[in-house]
C-alpha cells in the first residue's frame, strides 16, 4: 500500500511540474511557425502565461500579408488530458462579409484524451448557434448550425436535414 501511495504522489508531483513548467509561449510560437508554412500570420498585442494557460489578446490575424481578422481574446488551457482553445470576439474584416459570418461572439474547442481523434466545437455569433466535432482520423468536420440566423451567405455551402442546417467537409 506504501508503494502505491508513494507512485501516485510521485505521479502527481510530475504531471504539476510538466504543467507548471511546460513552455507555453515557446508552443505558440511553433504554432506560429507552423501557420506561417500556409502564409498566415498572427499578431498579439500582449501575451499572459499562467499555470495551466496561455492569454492572447488584441490578436490581429493576416493571410497572405492582407489583415482578415481581429480576435479580442484567445486563451488556450491544457492539463495535458483536456484541451481546450477559446476564442471571445472574432470579427471578420469587411470585405470577407459576403462569404464568412462578420461576427463570432465565442467559439469553443475542446480535445480530450478520452477522445483522442476527436474535437469537439462550440460557437455562438451572428449566425446563431454552432456545435459539433471535427473527426482527427476520418479528416471529417460536422457542424449543426442550431439557432441559425442571418446564413444567407453561407446557405451554398450549407445543407439541410430534418434537424435543420449543417455545415460537413472533409480535410
Amino acid at each position: 500500500m506504501q508503494m502505491v501511495k508513494n507512485s501516485l504522489i510521485a505521479f502527481i508531483i510530475a504531471w504539476l511540474g510538466i504543467l507548471v513548467f511546460m513552455p507555453k509561449q515557446e508552443l505558440y510560437y511553433k504554432l506560429e511557425e507552423e501557420l506561417a508554412k500556409h502564409e498566415i500570420k498572427l499578431n498579439e498585442e500582449k501575451m499572459n502565461e499562467g499555470v495551466f494557460s496561455l492569454n492572447l489578446k488584441q490578436v490581429t490575424v493576416y493571410f497572405k500579408g492582407i489583415n482578415v481578422a481581429t480576435i479580442e481574446e484567445v486563451n488556450l488551457f491544457t492539463l495535458l488530458f483536456y484541451s481546450s482553445i477559446e476564442v471571445q470576439s472574432l470579427t471578420m474584416d469587411d470585405s470577407l462579409k459576403a462569404m464568412v459570418p462578420q461576427e463570432i461572439e465565442r467559439a469553443v474547442a475542446k480535445h480530450s484524451v478520452l477522445s483522442s481523434l476527436e474535437v469537439s466545437v462550440d460557437a455562438s455569433g451572428s449566425f446563431g448557434s454552432i456545435v459539433g466535432n471535427i473527426d482527427l482520423n476520418e479528416r471529417k468536420v460536422h457542424l449543426d448550425f442550431n439557432e441559425s440566423k442571418n446564413i444567407e451567405m453561407l446557405k451554398p455551402q450549407l445543407k439541410k436535414d430534418e434537424k435543420g442546417w449543417y455545415y460537413e467537409t472533409s480535410f
